[in-house]
């Protein structure tokens, strides 16, 4: 595929504005159709990135024949139904972590991506940070193997605020969001799939109806251990930091940047051609296109994870 790649992007917040700035510095991309919410400030957003086409209903993106794919940044509860509907459209697509809030939806997605061949990828960013990269080349040259990662997803959210500090028309979830990321990085980098999940979670929110504080166990076919644990009760640094403790050393992981067990900092600068994660996703997502073949974070490779979670969510609803 030499041409440019035409790419419509659905959800103009917080994460859609990561998008647009990461896709600012790909050759060979234009995005021109943006959808929102609402329509006002979505032609806002349109203006400053210089997005011709703007919309608050997908199927008008999906109708213009000139989009190759789609970007979804759209409410979790959406992003099944709308990966479909996109691949049914003949639309490549990536979607947000995460696949879907349901196991029954996720598989839906992976059935119709292996009917039309289609490039369906979802947004696991951590397999793109720089910093997990750098662990990941050291697992995959043999040089450092985890033993057990300790993993703290901190956020502040009493109330239904996006990263921006405006009001969501969604409401988020500590398991099948931010959970996800972590279930699908320990199988990544342990290569070797989650068998054994346990979970216990905390109060219920009288208003948003979910469990503020949750704490997940994690074993891997070949031994490796994790813990992870999660709240949006905490008012505190947020964001998740992650421990990958191993055979041959300790490594943390906060943001961008990576440390040794000694608080010494690794220079991760050169791991890839940008140290920005969801810049280097989308990259993925384009090459994938071009070369037509599967990429890294297909929905295919991830559907392990949203069984892990629904196995988890029947704990969690039995207890």
């Amino acid at each position: 595929m030499a041409k440019t790649i035409k790419v419509a992007l659905a959800g103009a917040g917080a994460f859609g504005i990561k998008h647009l700035d990461g896709i600012r510095n790909i050759d060979g991309v234009e995005v021109v159709s943006l959808v929102g919410r609402r329509l006002e400030p979505t032609k806002e957003v349109a203006a400053k990135y210089g997005i011709a086409h703007v919309s608050t209903d997908l199927a008008d993106s999906l109708a213009l024949g000139e989009v190759d794919a789609v970007i979804l940044c759209t409410p979790t509860q959406m992003h099944a139904e709308q990966s479909i509907a996109c691949m049914k459209a003949g639309k490549h697509v990536q979607v947000e972590i995460p696949l879907a809030d349901s196991l029954h939806d996720a598989q839906a997605v992976v059935e119709l991506q292996k009917k039309t061949g289609l490039v369906a990828m979802c947004g696991h960013t951590r397999r793109f940070n720089p910093s997990h990269q750098w662990v990941r080349n050291k697992i995959v040259a043999g040089e450092f193997n985890i033993q057990q990662m300790d993993v703290q997803t901190f956020f502040f959210r009493r109330s239904n605020m996006n990263a921006l500090g405006q009001p969501r028309s969604w409401t988020d979830h500590l398991l099948w969001h931010h959970a996800a990321h972590t279930v699908d990085l320990f199988a990544y980098q342990a290569r070797s799939p989650v068998v054994k999940a346990n979970a216990v979670q905390g109060p219920i929110h009288p208003s948003l109806g979910i469990a503020m504080d949750m704490s997940i166990q994690l074993k891997a076919a070949n031994g490796a251990i994790c813990t992870l644990s999660l709240s949006f009760n905490n008012d505190g640094p947020l964001g998740t930091f992650f421990r990958y403790i191993g055979d041959t050393g300790t490594y943390i992981a906060r943001y961008d940047d990576l440390f040794n067990g000694k608080e010494e900092k690794i220079d991760v600068s050169k791991v890839d051609v940008s140290m920005n994660g969801i810049e280097l996703q989308d990259r993925e997502f384009f090459a994938a296109i071009r070369e037509g073949r599967e990429p890294n974070s297909s929905v295919a490779q991830v559907l392990p994870c949203y069984q892990v979670l629904h196995d988890l969510e029947q704990q969690l609803d039995a207890g």
